[in-house]
């Protein structure tokens, strides 16, 4: 049977959508990033061997990381390489570790700028529309952070611990993020402390562990981090309970040539045996593919703010304020329900649509209309409030020069509280920064029109906010996203891009000045 056949049959029988565990070999295949070794080895090139430090730490990578960050912080502050680096990023560096983590992370945000390894264009395609309930994971870039935009992120074990996490439509970089140089887990110290505290990470994770298929990318099964995590997890479990994993723990490896496999075997942790599936291709395409075959019809980002309501509302000392009982025939009524947990029987229509009711894909259909047939100030007040709460890139300044707010002073006398929806980044709000290097090797010198014409719709989507606003064609990007506006759905790969593209045109199009950053 083929793989993907075996974990379509597999992932069938679990409770639950599956969850990914992350690690570097995942960057290492679509990013062209180094393991750990290599990434330290190069930050020793104008300092000692790294063999040097290699061997005065016995092997042992975290102490390496140590004696390298003493030599490196020394070498930061007074070399001319460094220099513009340090004007900028002084300001962070409060010990001895701070230059080498400043560094690294410069390095992890270029490299995930220049964008994915065109080899893998269409794993990468399949990734970004997985609706998978979460992500867990050891690395330090934020690619996960642009295939997966919806999602919330929860940096290093102190935030993880003590938030008030969801475990759908989530982030956890449990040794930190790049756009945290502080909350990296880089040097012995940093890894003492996270093993003081894997005990407690692995009591947060296990529900994750006994309700959801984890797979693991990007890991080999001797790494320590996979190995620590999984100690913690059996002595939370205990032996007797191992059984409540099965069937949970799939590890993604490389065939190396060798023909795909499904397989299934034990791992022993400490005197226990983990039951585990292996499965091993060089092409991960078929894997996605299973993973995508089981999502949950409703996006993540929509189940996880629901759960987030009802667990504020349950919480809350006075639930009053947020709890509202009606009659079930007087629901339609209710003009200020934010969402509706209902027992009945669904009909074929419940009805004509309150403006709390419009979805995201309405909006945007109505907006590039000839004409809006909506009420722009219901709009305004209902719609756009109730589905800012969830996203980000929602158009806004049509339906403001609808209303005749044409003009900040006038906004901000409207007492509407609609700002988040404005470009406050700049027009680095609606562009993808990881697409700015190839933007400028291909298509910086193309107009509009032959961007269109030249690229598929997906990666047009993703340059046009790059062109400069002078040669920006509103007309003919009006047309494109007609064209593509299926494309604006949620569970479709790449829908942010398309909804960026149009918030942009809207602002072109119909916006006030701002002050913004040029194009």
């Amino acid at each position: 049977m083929p793989i993907k056949d075996d974990l379509i049959s597999h992932f069938t029988t679990a409770q639950s959508a599956p969850f990914l565990f992350i690690g570097s070999g995942f960057s290492r295949r679509y990013l062209g990033l180094e393991d750990w070794a290599s990434l330290l080895q190069r930050f020793s090139k104008d300092l000692k061997p790294y063999e040097y430090y290699l061997a005065s730490a016995d092997g042992k990578l975290p102490r390496v990381a140590s004696l390298l960050a003493n030599d490196f912080h020394h070498h930061w502050w007074a070399s001319d390489t460094y220099k513009d680096s340090r004007e900028k990023n002084k300001s962070k560096a409060k010990d001895g570790t701070s230059a080498l983590r400043i560094e690294i992370c410069n390095h992890l945000i270029t490299t995930t700028q220049n964008g994915p390894q065109k080899d893998y264009t269409n794993e990468i395609a399949l990734l970004s529309q997985l609706n998978v309930d979460g992500i867990v994971t050891t690395n330090w870039d934020n690619f996960l952070e642009s295939l997966f935009p919806d999602y919330k992120v929860f940096v290093g074990q102190n935030e993880l611990l003590f938030s008030n996490t969801q475990a759908i439509g989530e982030i956890y970089k449990i040794h930190g993020s790049a756009t945290r140089p502080s909350s990296l887990v880089l040097t012995e110290e940093d890894y003492a402390g996270f093993h003081a505290a894997n005990p407690y990470l692995a009591a947060k994770l296990i529900t994750i562990f006994v309700e959801h298929p984890v797979v693991f990318i990007g890991y080999s099964l001797a790494d320590p981090n996979i190995l620590d995590l999984l100690r913690g997890i059996t002595k939370v479990l205990g032996q007797d309970n191992l059984a409540k994993l099965q069937n949970n723990l799939i590890f993604i490896q490389r065939s190396n040539g060798q023909q795909p496999q499904y397989s299934k075997t034990l791992m022993a942790i400490d005197g226990g045996q983990l039951p585990i599936t292996i499965v091993s291709s060089d092409d991960f395409t078929p894997i996605y593919e299973a993973i995508d075959s089981v999502k949950r019809k409703i996006p993540a980002r929509v189940l996880r703010y629901c759960k987030e309501q009802l667990y504020e509302m349950v919480r809350d000392i006075k639930p009053s304020e947020k709890l509202c009982v009606v009659d079930i025939d007087d629901i339609d009524k209710k003009g200020d329900i934010e969402f509706v947990i209902g027992v009945g029987v669904a009909t074929e229509k419940a009805g004509q649509i309150g403006y709390h009711g419009i979805s995201l894909l309405d909006l945007f259909k109505d907006f590039l209309a000839e004409e809006i047939k909506f009420d722009a100030s219901a709009i305004l007040g209902k719609t756009i409030p109730d589905i800012g709460k969830s996203a980000t890139y929602v158009p806004i300044f049509r339906y403001l020069q609808e209303a005749k707010i044409t003009t900040q002073d006038i906004y901000e006398q409207s007492g509407l509280n609609l700002s988040k929806h404005f470009p406050q980044a700049g027009l680095e709000h609606y562009r993808s920064s990881m697409y700015a290097k190839p933007f400028l090797r291909t298509e910086k010198d193309k107009t509009t029109q032959q961007i269109i014409q030249t690229n598929p719709p997906e990666k047009a989507a993703m340059f046009l906010p790059f062109v400069p606003k002078d040669r920006f064609d509103t007309a003919a990007v009006r047309d494109f996203l007609l064209e593509n506006i299926d494309r604006f759905e949620s569970g479709f790969a790449y829908s942010t891009y398309f909804r960026k593209l149009a918030c942009l045109y809207d602002y072109y199009q119909f916006g006030w000045h701002l002050h913004l950053k040029p194009a």
